[in-house]
């Protein structure tokens, strides 16, 4: 009796880590395939960390951020569905095996300030995300040992179809993603935001207390003074540091600050508060932006120099890299100096076009997908992309699983079927009567004898 009731609760925990696991993984591929730039540039900032930074070109990062998420969203839909059971459990125990480890350095080093490991959809601390890892490892391990007692949602000749199904959806979302815009925005630049509003404290809410620490010598001795105990002018000032002296509330969105390049005029304020349409082509670094769109991109700045909308290239490239920029491709707009990492966060496109009104953005726009002269037609005031764009992550969401689970149900189905016929006339030809016809002959018997 208790070897029966041991044994029930190691298959039920089987299961649970299966699903678990499963969850995760499936998750975390996903949102790393909807913004794969995202995942590249995760990476990046890993390798740079480590010192690797210009070991890996930009296009083997591409590949190696497609293939991890695709690894994951594939071998979450192993463990879910059953399908490669051996494989699955095996992979999982050294995917694991593997990212623990290194999320245990990230926690002791902190070389970057959460893992990335889903995204923009849910930021872990180093911490979080160890402990995470650990659960699933245990999770993984009690999988591996006990994943023969598991059932597949497959027969093992349609195993295959499934595998190839998801590694088919997952690259394709992936390629739309990379060739447009991801299909769901986690970021704070998402379309239908208010910049200014994104970058107000709330009544009530405290800011981030910095304090500035001065570095300041004598006599070959080097101390550090704040505004408190600042020393005499015996001392001799070397530099300045500020140091976090009490956490607040931080807004989703910051370092938004932008800087014209010609004398350095700050149009943050002017630029939200203007009522009318602005165009921002956001290109973080000039000298990598694909200039394959550049005719179409001086047709915008032309339309919007024609209706009197405003027109600004955002970038954090040296101003000498904007003026070979500008004197190839013959784009006359102004050019506003930003940082490099809200300029990615704004659009995962270089170049990107966003369409601003009154500071809330109305549209985005991937170099590939750019309005042309047939969409741009009349003032903004009468097309529909000078509108809100509706946007809703639910319907999004629901829509691209409804694209990958009704063929998959199809496929279960159709072996289901398969399966049944088999077995049928595997029966017929040993001469057994098939269950359902004699249940039938015995139905129609019934219906003569009453008649």
């Amino acid at each position: 009796m208790k070897t029966t009731i041991r044994h029930r609760i190691a298959i039920a925990g089987t299961y649970l880590s299966r699903l678990t696991l499963g969850a995760m993984f499936v998750f975390s591929g996903f949102v790393k395939a909807v913004d794969p730039m995202g995942t590249v540039y995760k990476l990046e900032d890993y390798f740079a960390a480590f010192g690797m930074g210009a070991w890996f070109p930009r296009w083997e990062v591409m590949i190696l951020a497609l293939l991890l998420s695709t690894l994951e969203f594939c071998l979450g839909i192993g463990l879910l569905t059953g399908t490669r059971k051996t494989s699955s459990a095996i992979l999982s125990l050294l995917f694991l095996g593997v990212m623990t480890p290194l999320t245990f350095y990230l926690y002791l080093a902190n070389p970057v300030s959460d893992c990335g490991c889903f995204g923009d959809a849910w930021l872990l601390t180093n911490g979080e995300t160890f402990a995470k890892n650990l659960l699933m490892l245990a999770a993984a391990i009690l999988l591996y040992v006990k994943h023969r007692d598991l059932a597949s949602l497959f027969t093992p000749k349609t195993e295959w179809l499934c595998s190839l199904y998801s590694l088919l959806f997952i690259l394709a979302l992936s390629s739309y993603c990379l060739h447009s815009l991801p299909i769901l925005d986690f970021r704070p630049y998402k379309i239908g935001v208010n910049i200014r509003e994104g970058m107000s404290i709330p009544e009530g809410k405290k800011p981030d207390q910095w304090e500035s620490l001065f570095l300041m010598e004598k006599e070959g001795e080097q101390r550090e003074f704040s505004l408190d105990n600042y020393p005499d002018s015996t001392w001799h000032y070397v530099s300045t540091r500020s140091v976090l002296k009490e956490k607040g509330y931080t807004p989703p969105i910051h370092d938004f600050v932008l800087e014209l390049m010609e004398d350095g005029t700050d149009l943050t304020d002017s630029l939200l508060t203007t009522p009318g349409y602005t165009f921002l082509l956001v290109a973080h670094r000039i000298e990598e932006t694909d200039d394959s769109h550049i005719d179409l991109i001086n047709e915008i700045y032309d339309y919007s120099v024609e209706h009197g909308y405003g027109f600004f290239a955002l970038t954090s490239s040296p101003q000498e890299e904007v003026e070979i920029w500008s004197e190839r491709t013959g784009g006359e707009y102004p050019f506003c100096i930003a940082d490099d990492i809200t300029l990615k966060t704004m659009i995962r496109s270089n170049p990107g076009l966003i369409l601003l009104k009154g500071g809330t953005i109305l549209q985005k726009w991937s170099h590939n997908d750019l309005p042309d002269e047939y969409v741009l037609t009349a003032p903004l005031e009468q097309l529909e992309i000078g509108q809100l764009r509706p946007t809703s992550l639910v319907r999004t969401l629901g829509y691209t699983l409804f694209l990958f689970i009704i063929p998959l149900l199809f496929i279960i189905a159709a072996d289901t079927y398969w399966t049944q016929y088999q077995r049928r006339k595997s029966r017929m030809t040993q001469g057994e009567p098939d269950k359902e016809e004699e249940s039938n002959q015995k139905l129609n018997e019934e219906v003569r004898e009453e008649n």
